[in-house]
């Protein structure tokens, strides 16, 4: 079982990578959401109060926890209940701790120096009672700005998923933008690359990302191979603990944009798999090769069976059917 607080080995804690690719082989490629929205608690008989938010979160945790690679809490869920509702988030995050079973934070936090040192701090500081295995986070003020928790997760074994190509409408303005001929989202992939690089080959670390060299549309199109001088594709063997979020409903932007994911080394947290739409046809699309990276993250298809905890499992495990064959086959 995959323990929720970085366990030490020797003097350094186990990588989250390494944490999450053996969850992933134990329990298969699927993260669950705890998505605790009013509509939700409703269909599960429950009050959109802070006992509805408790029970529901505290079920998913009962239900899968021991039986799923992650469990994927959405803060803004809680945030929305005040002081009380961030108390049942650390509920939630002890209860998966003891459980045994791994927790990526939706908190998708993105700022510059002190502030994200404070983020970073209240997120991947062990000790505190928010800490989590792992955390999304937004690098849309410039892939540095988030060096402060790139750099604790190290410390602490914890990981990051790094907003990179997200499926609603309005970030394709961003994402797909070209600078110098690159696409934003393959600088935000070749910072990873990077971060991951960095872990096993030293020497790398922080490499400057002002020109990473990625596989540019145009390359694509003629053919050039991309390079793989950073980051390992052995991605099956080995996950990086810096990773990405890709939607799994963003059809062919990862190919049309030239970026290669599997040189990026890390896990591909994957949203939008189930009642958003993505099945197996669309996840061989958007992922390709880097498919065996894919944390295929799911909430309505398992939560929409509860609140019984059989009736749970039996829809997290045909999730995970799926997503073995869309993902591994």
């Amino acid at each position: 079982m995959a323990p929720s607080a970085p366990v030490l080995s020797g003097r350094q804690p186990v990588p989250f990578g390494a944490r999450l690719a053996e969850a992933m082989a134990e329990h298969g490629p699927v993260c669950v959401g705890i998505d605790p929205h009013p509509a939700l608690l409703r269909a599960w008989g429950l009050g959109d109060d802070v006992e509805g938010l408790r029970r529901f979160s505290l079920g998913v945790v009962e239900a899968l926890g021991g039986r799923v690679a992650a469990l994927k809490p959405q803060s803004a869920f809680f945030e929305r209940h005040g002081s009380a509702g961030v108390a049942v988030l650390e509920e939630v995050l002890a209860a998966a701790a003891a459980a045994g079973t791994l927790t990526v934070l939706d908190v998708k936090r993105g700022d510059i120096g002190s502030t994200m040192a404070g983020y970073a701090d209240a997120y991947l500081r062990d000790g505190s009672s928010l800490a989590a295995d792992a955390v999304t986070l937004s690098p849309y003020l410039g892939f540095g700005s988030l060096r402060p928790a790139l750099d604790l997760a190290r410390q602490t074994g914890r990981g990051i998923f790094v907003l990179a190509l997200t499926s609603n409408p309005e970030g394709a303005s961003i994402q797909h933008a070209l600078d110098g001929g690159v696409a934003v989202a393959a600088r935000i992939a070749e910072g990873a690359a990077v971060e991951n690089a960095a872990v096993e080959h030293p020497t790398v670390e922080h490499a400057p990302l002002e020109h990473p060299t990625v596989e540019s549309p145009a390359a694509a199109a003629a053919g050039d191979p991309a390079p793989t001088d950073v980051a390992s594709t052995d991605a099956a063997a080995r996950l990086g603990s810096v990773g990405l979020v890709v939607g799994a409903t963003t059809g062919s932007a990862v190919a049309d944009l030239g970026i290669d994911l599997t040189r990026m080394g890390g896990a591909i947290l994957a949203p939008g798999v189930g009642a958003q739409g993505a099945g197996a046809r669309e996840l061989a699309e958007v992922f390709g090769p880097a498919r065996r990276q894919v944390l295929a993250s799911t909430s309505r298809a398992v939560l929409a069976a509860g609140p019984e905890a059989a009736s749970l499992r039996s829809a997290l495990a045909a999730t995970v059917d799926q997503a073995r064959e869309a993902l591994q086959g």
